[in-house]
Order: C-alpha cells, then sequence, then structure tokens
C-alpha cells in the first residue's frame, strides 16, 4: 500500500529527510528540488511505514487507500515521475543528507543576536535555523499585529491544508531565544541602524509586496486590480479590507494564469456555503453571496503547453470546479499535446484536453481558460466594462466584457532603506544572502532570489543565508550589540507604544479560533484596532517573567 503525495507540496523537505528507505523525489541533494512543482513518492521503493505522513507539515501525504476520488489522479502522477522498472529495485538515487546545521562558536562578546525582519515562511525557517543553536537570540519584527505572512494572508481560504504549515512556525516560535515584536514597522519606528545597535546582524525575509504591473490604457480604472489584491482581500488582510470589489457583473477577466489567477477563479466561482466553512473574511463572504458572476475568464498571451499554473493545481481545479475552453482552445491543446516531449507538460495538455465546451449551456458558475490573447487596453470611462485583447501573433482584435479585470503577471521586490537595490531583477543584490557592500545585513526569501518556488523552498533558502551569517559571526566580522538586550524592548516600546508581543499574538490566535465556533477553522480579525485591543488582553508577565527577560 504505497503512499501519495496529494497536492504541491510544500516543499519543506521533512518528508524526504523522514524517510528509511528514501523513495520521495527531487530530493534537497538532486537539481530538480529548488523548481520542482511537487515531490513524488516511488511506489516500489514505498514500505509503508507512514514516517513521511507524520513528517509533512501540510498534510499532504496519505495512503493509496485512503484517498478521496477527487485525490485518485495523483496516483499515477506519482508512479509516472519513475522510470518503468522489472521487479524490485532499490531507491533512485543517493539518500538525501540533511543539511548540517551551523555551528556557532564562542565568543567573548556574547550570544549571537539576530534581528529577523518579516514573519513569512522564509523568516520563519531562518529563525528555525539559527535556534538549533544553544544561546542564540532571534527577534522577528512584523509590520502586522499578526506574523507569518502569505501563508496567512496570501494562500486561498479553501486550500486550508496548506495553511497547516503555521502549526510549526508556532512550534518554532515558542522556542527558548525567540522573540515577536509585531506592530513594529521597519523603516518607520525602527531604523536598520538601530536594529544594528542591538544585533550581530539583520536578516530582511521580506518578500516580494508589489505586484507587477500591467501597462496599458485603462488600468487604474474602477474595477481594475490584481490577484493578489484579491487574495489578500478574501483573506482579510487589514491593509486590503476596505479594497472596492464589484461583483455585479456576470464576468470577471483574469489576465495571467499562475495559481494565484485559479485561486481567485475558484474562490469567485465556489458555492458560498462551502467557503463559509473556512477562514475566509466575513467581508468577503457577504459579496460572495451577492455576487453575479457566472464566468471566469483565465486569459494567457501564450499557448497552453506555456501555462503558468502547476499540474497540482490544475488537478484541483478540475476535480471542484466547472472548468471550459472554447474549440479554438481546444484545437491549440491538441495541437501542443502533438509536439509536446515533457511528461509534466504532457501531463497537463491531456487534462485540458478533457475539458469541457465553452459553448456548452451554463448551468453554474464556471472557470473559462483562453490562449493567445495579449491585453491591449482596458475599456470604460467611469469604470471598467469590458477588456480589449490582440491575438497573439495576428493582426486579429477580440473584445470580452466584464465588470472586473484582474492582472496576475508576478511579484515584484521592494527597495530596503540603508540597502543596495537591484531595480532590474527587484532584489537585494547578495551572494548567497549575504547583502553586497552592506556589513551585517542579510536576505532570504523573495527578497534574497525573487518570486520562484513553493512555501518550502524557503528552507533551503533561508539555510544557505544562515550559514553565511554564522560564518561571518564565527570570523569575527559581525559587530557586537553595543546595548544590553532588555535595552531593545525599551527602545521599541517607546517607539511602538501599541507593540504586539507574543501573548497577544496568542490572544489574537485564541478569540480567532474561538469567533470560528464549530464550523470554521477561525474566523479573523480585519482591522488592525481591532488585533491591538484584543491583544492588550493578554495576561501581563509577572515580576519574575520581567526580571528573567531583562537579563537576557
Amino acid at each position: 500500500m504505497p503512499h501519495v503525495i496529494t497536492q504541491s507540496c510544500c516543499s519543506d523537505g521533512s518528508c524526504v529527510y523522514a524517510c528509511p528507505v528514501n523513495c520521495i523525489h527531487p530530493s534537497p541533494d538532486e537539481p530538480g528540488f529548488a523548481t520542482a512543482e511537487m515531490l513524488y513518492i516511488d511506489p516500489e521503493a514505498c514500505v509503508d511505514c507512514g514516517a513521511c505522513v507524520s513528517a509533512c507539515p501540510v498534510g499532504a501525504i496519505a495512503a493509496d487507500t485512503r484517498l478521496t476520488e477527487k485525490q485518485l489522479p495523483f496516483v499515477e502522477l506519482n508512479a509516472a515521475f519513475y522510470p518503468k522498472r522489472e521487479g524490485k529495485l532499490p531507491p533512485t538515487s543517493k539518500l538525501a543528507p540533511v543539511i548540517a546545521a551551523p555551528k556557532v562558536a564562542a565568543h567573548s562578546g556574547g550570544p549571537l543576536t539576530v534581528a529577523i525582519v518579516g514573519s513569512g515562511p522564509a523568516a520563519m525557517y531562518a529563525a528555525d535555523e539559527l535556534l538549533t543553536q544553544r544561546g542564540v537570540r532571534v527577534n522577528v519584527f512584523e509590520k502586522l499585529p499578526t506574523p507569518y505572512g502569505l501563508v496567512r494572508a496570501g494562500v486561498a481560504p479553501d486550500h486550508q491544508s496548506t495553511k497547516r504549515v503555521t502549526q510549526l512556525f508556532d512550534v518554532i516560535g515558542k522556542q527558548p531565544g525567540f522573540k515577536f515584536f509585531l506592530n513594529v514597522e521597519v523603516g518607520k519606528h525602527l531604523s536598520h541602524a538601530d536594529l544594528l545597535e542591538h544585533h550581530h546582524a539583520v536578516l530582511y525575509a521580506v518578500g516580494a509586496p508589489n505586484d507587477r504591473r500591467l501597462e496599458i490604457d485603462g488600468m487604474g480604472l474602477p474595477g481594475t486590480g490584481t490577484a493578489t489584491e484579491m487574495v489578500a482581500w478574501i483573506n482579510g488582510h487589514p491593509e486590503f479590507t476596505d479594497l472596492p470589489v464589484d461583483l455585479s457583473h456576470e464576468r470577471v477577466v483574469i489576465v495571467g494564469n499562475g495559481n494565484v489567477a485559479f485561486d481567485v477563479a475558484r474562490v469567485l466561482t465556489t458555492d458560498p456555503d462551502a467557503l463559509a466553512r473556512t477562514d475566509i473574511s466575513d467581508h468577503a463572504l457577504a459579496a460572495l453571496r451577492t455576487s453575479k458572476v457566472s464566468e471566469v475568464v483565465i486569459a494567457a498571451r501564450r499557448g497552453p503547453a506555456e501555462s503558468a499554473f502547476t499540474l497540482p493545481e490544475l488537478i484541483g481545479l478540475t476535480a471542484s470546479c466547472d472548468v471550459v475552453l472554447d474549440e479554438a482552445d481546444h484545437q491549440l491543446v491538441v495541437a501542443d499535446l502533438a509536439r509536446e516531449t515533457d511528461p509534466l507538460t504532457r501531463n497537463k495538455l491531456e487534462i485540458l484536453a478533457k475539458l469541457g465546451n465553452a459553448s456548452a449551456p451554463l448551468t453554474r458558475p464556471r472557470i473559462r481558460l483562453v490562449y493567445r490573447l495579449t491585453p491591449q487596453r482596458v475599456l470604460g470611462e467611469d469604470k471598467v466594462s469590458g477588456i480589449e485583447f490582440g491575438v497573439t501573433g495576428t493582426d486579429e482584435v477580440r473584445t470580452l466584457d466584464a465588470g472586473l479585470v484582474l492582472t496576475s503577471i508576478g511579484y515584484r521586490g521592494k527597495a530596503i532603506a540603508d540597502l543596495p537595490f537591484d531595480d532590474a531583477a527587484a532584489v537585494v543584490p547578495n551572494d548567497g544572502g549575504r547583502v553586497r557592500d552592506t556589513a551585517g545585513a542579510y536576505v532570504a526569501g523573495w527578497i534574497k532570489r525573487g518570486p520562484t518556488g513553493f512555501i518550502g523552498t524557503n528552507k533551503s533558502c533561508a539555510a544557505q543565508t544562515v550559514h553565511q551569517l554564522v560564518d561571518d559571526y564565527n570570523a569575527g566580522v559581525l559587530t557586537d550589540p553595543v546595548h544590553k538586550p532588555a535595552a531593545l524592548e525599551k527602545l521599541v516600546r517607546t517607539r511602538q507604544p501599541a507593540m504586539v508581543d507574543a501573548a497577544g499574538w496568542q490572544a489574537i490566535d485564541a478569540a480567532e479560533i474561538a469567533r470560528g465556533g464549530e464550523d470554521r477553522p477561525r474566523d479573523k480579525f480585519t482591522s488592525v484596532d481591532e488585533m491591538i485591543a484584543v491583544a492588550a488582553t493578554a495576561p501581563k508577565p509577572t515580576v519574575r517573567q520581567r526580571v528573567l527577560a531583562g537579563l537576557r
């Protein structure tokens, strides 16, 4: 009874290390790991021990006899990754070694103390890597009163299994030496220089917060926006609570066909009663209950073989939503399939080839995938009324009526005060995470490498950066803090009295879960003021705890 990976996994790698027979690939020692859409279990080598099930932080692995009907395609998908063999053969590559934790040398200037800016996956994995060494202190700074970045605000609410990785982050946050400084914005309340006065190093894991913008006429009209903003609105991100979302028209058009476009389209066409059992924001759920949207069109410039979405997301979408193609796009799929040799792309095309035809009567809200359409201008005067496309490679023009036009064409990093910035690549220039020409500064995650990979890709990325940082500390390159540890919190509370600590976050977390009741994982607070008010109800530290904190 082999086990099966059943989604675009987080690529955390924990399952690889837990497997006693090395039957999960690509492993971190293999070239394809960093760019893999998912990992795959070898059905012939699997010994059914279940170690991978308990190791997976997002619950993506199950025995093949326990799969739902929607998950059955993953049985063949896992097996197809491996070559055909006669008889039982050993695993297909050497055992992936667990990357050794960096060894922190004793230092006369006190224990290694690191500030991490950001609290998403890259930040939390970096903290975990640092805290494998005794005595290391990590202070995590986040501008919102709640941590975990895009896992909280960027993962679609109907993907609760992916959000389970926050349980791992909760464990990391409770390790000795870890401290949260939430609702504190570096660049506003504290500067880079301030942080360096209290730490040996500052590690920025701030992601790529900006959307790449589509430069065509009409973008900026009421009714235009980005899929990323839409996901944040759906998730209750406090900065997007008041986003104007008009669902009064029967059609929404999304330009770009990556996984985020799929997330938005799926939510817009899902029964609100099903979404009511997730952590979707109350304002988004209310808007969806009165929505007039009957079709979401996902438009791509290129052909089906160049689709940006991943195979697991396509399988999930077609299993839960009505997805259709125009007859002309069916022909493009067939043509691509006839000449395509890459197995992964062929799998995508084979699924697309089986989709229904858009000419069929519309019985419930659906998603229509369209190809070879290059956006030329958004139509409308006071608000969006449609979008005009050119058929890629021709002079033909095609127009689609729409009341909402969203773009989903990628992310872009944002410059950080006092750090160099490569405007073309939209990253902080670095060598393996060590910021160039800036002593004591490091980067991890998307601001380091660009917006590539999955949640767990940040684990190996963060590990590389932490190794560089520790090497510099051990070599005596980093400057010792000039203030005692207790001085940091005094400074922060002076600059930002509404700082939220770990106890405050736990109060917010507990209140959201309680608000969710029996039917929902949580009911989120969507305003910063609400969050701060709830955080203030957290028990205050005892005198003994305050004294011990001052001795840190």
